[in-house]
């Protein structure tokens, strides 16, 4: 009998199994593929969330020169971004598990049963495993894990490229986490949803390049990303000449909040703690999976608990009420974003990165409490063009259920 059974072996699977194994417990994972695996995605963060943890020994690449193009404005960001070294996060994780006993089962979870005392799942070969409780990792469209019915999901979408390229697409060393300019478009196309360039030098000549749609329902497609990244790329007299990695990204922003009486726990984007203002994740992961595994271990403390009263005490960990009052306000701004055309969502993240650095970073981040975020809020709405301020505005009568929602936390 295992303490804790882990579904998935993606870094939210990973993240939760070294977590829980670290607090004490009993671990093991159930993954349909190894999990040393390597991983296809690339995965940023901003350094200093990093440098709190302790751990920038995981980064890759790092940036200083770090910047925003909205319109024909360089917005310089003055924070160092940085790119996990994927093998090294990977490993951090398996090494954690490695050290408190974590062991995995490769499978495919079938069944799950819930008894007095502890959970047992059936793999489709037919195999048994139980334990105290289980947390569903297993991503945006988990195995067991319950949400409410969803409507008018909106995708962040991607197609990047890492590779060689004929000039550089960005100055050397440079960072661009947004470039919107859309003068390779015709009058038509800057009609239809806004998409943009994130972009870096990974040195030896070699550059990351992605079109992103920061959030869109529905997605925007792949083609039309490809199709934007090489115009816009040839409009600035740059082709691409080595193809070293083709890079396609797409998740959910705003899926529902999961039940939180449901007996099964979740993590990751599998419990919709994807940021839905930002599109960032394993930040949070690294700071939050701790807390909930700790939560977990003291529940189960107690002999005899059901799996029931173990995941509730986990769901209060890891969405408190406050975090479920921001959670609202940022999808209240997510919904402003979508309705923004391009020219005003330009305008909009010149004011944005124009606040103090500690307000946007810690909005991007969910660092900042319910407090400093409204001030934060209100202090963009302050600086904003009229333009801006009417459609924040607008979206009080389109959205105010979001608003009242982040009042009760629920």
């Amino acid at each position: 009998m295992f303490d804790a059974l882990v579904i998935g072996s993606g870094p939210a699977g990973l993240a939760i199994a070294a977590a829980l194994g670290e607090a004490g417990l009993k671990v093991q994972g159930l993954s349909p593929t190894d999990p040393a695996a390597p991983w296809p995605n690339t995965y940023g963060v901003w350094r200093d969330e990093l440098e709190a943890l302790g751990l920038t020994h995981l980064l890759g690449h790092c940036w200083t020169n770090c910047v925003t193009y909205q319109g024909d404005r360089e917005i310089a960001l003055q924070r160092a971004y940085g790119l996990f070294d994927k093998d090294k996060l990977q490993g951090h994780w398996l090494r954690q598990g490695d050290r408190s006993g974590v062991t995995w089962h490769r499978g495919s979870a079938a069944q799950l049963e819930h008894l007095p005392h502890h959970s047992q799942l059936t793999t489709h070969s037919g195999e048994t495993l139980s334990a105290r409780i289980v947390v569903d990792a297993s991503g945006h469209k988990p195995v067991f894990l319950q949400r409410p019915p969803a409507a008018g999901v909106a995708y962040q979408a991607a197609y990047g490229i890492v590779g060689r390229f004929s000039s550089p697409p960005v100055a050397p060393q440079q960072f661009v986490l947004m470039d919107y300019r859309s003068d390779y478009l015709s009058t038509e196309e800057r009609s239809q949803p806004p998409t943009f360039l994130y972009a870096m030098d990974l040195g030896d000549d070699v550059y990351f390049v992605e079109e992103t749609s920061l959030a869109y329902c529905p997605a925007v497609s792949f083609d039309v990303l490809k199709d934007r990244l090489y115009r816009r790329l040839a409009h600035r007299g740059v082709q691409v000449t080595e193809v070293h990695h083709v890079e396609h990204c797409l998740f959910p922003m705003n899926l529902p909040l999961p039940d939180f009486q449901q007996r099964v726990v979740g993590f990751g984007g599998a419990a919709s703690m994807v940021h839905p203002a930002s599109g960032y994740l394993v930040g949070a992961m690294l700071r939050r999976a701790p807390g909930l595994a700790q939560a977990i271990a003291q529940a189960l403390d107690t002999p005899n608990t059901s799996p029931q009263s173990t995941a509730r005490a986990a769901w209060t960990a890891l969405w408190p009420s406050d975090r479920v009052r921001k959670h609202y306000l940022y999808l209240f701004g997510l919904e402003n974003l979508m309705r923004f055309d391009e020219a005003r969502l330009q305008r909009f993240f010149a004011t944005f990165f124009q606040m103090p650095q500690a307000h946007w970073s810690g909005f991007l981040a969910d660092t900042l409490t319910i407090p400093e975020l409204l001030v934060a809020m209100l202090g963009l709405f302050g600086q904003a063009p009229n333009d801006i301020r009417w459609g924040l505005m607008q979206s009080v009568g389109y959205d105010g259920d979001l608003l009242w929602r982040s009042l009760l936390g629920r």
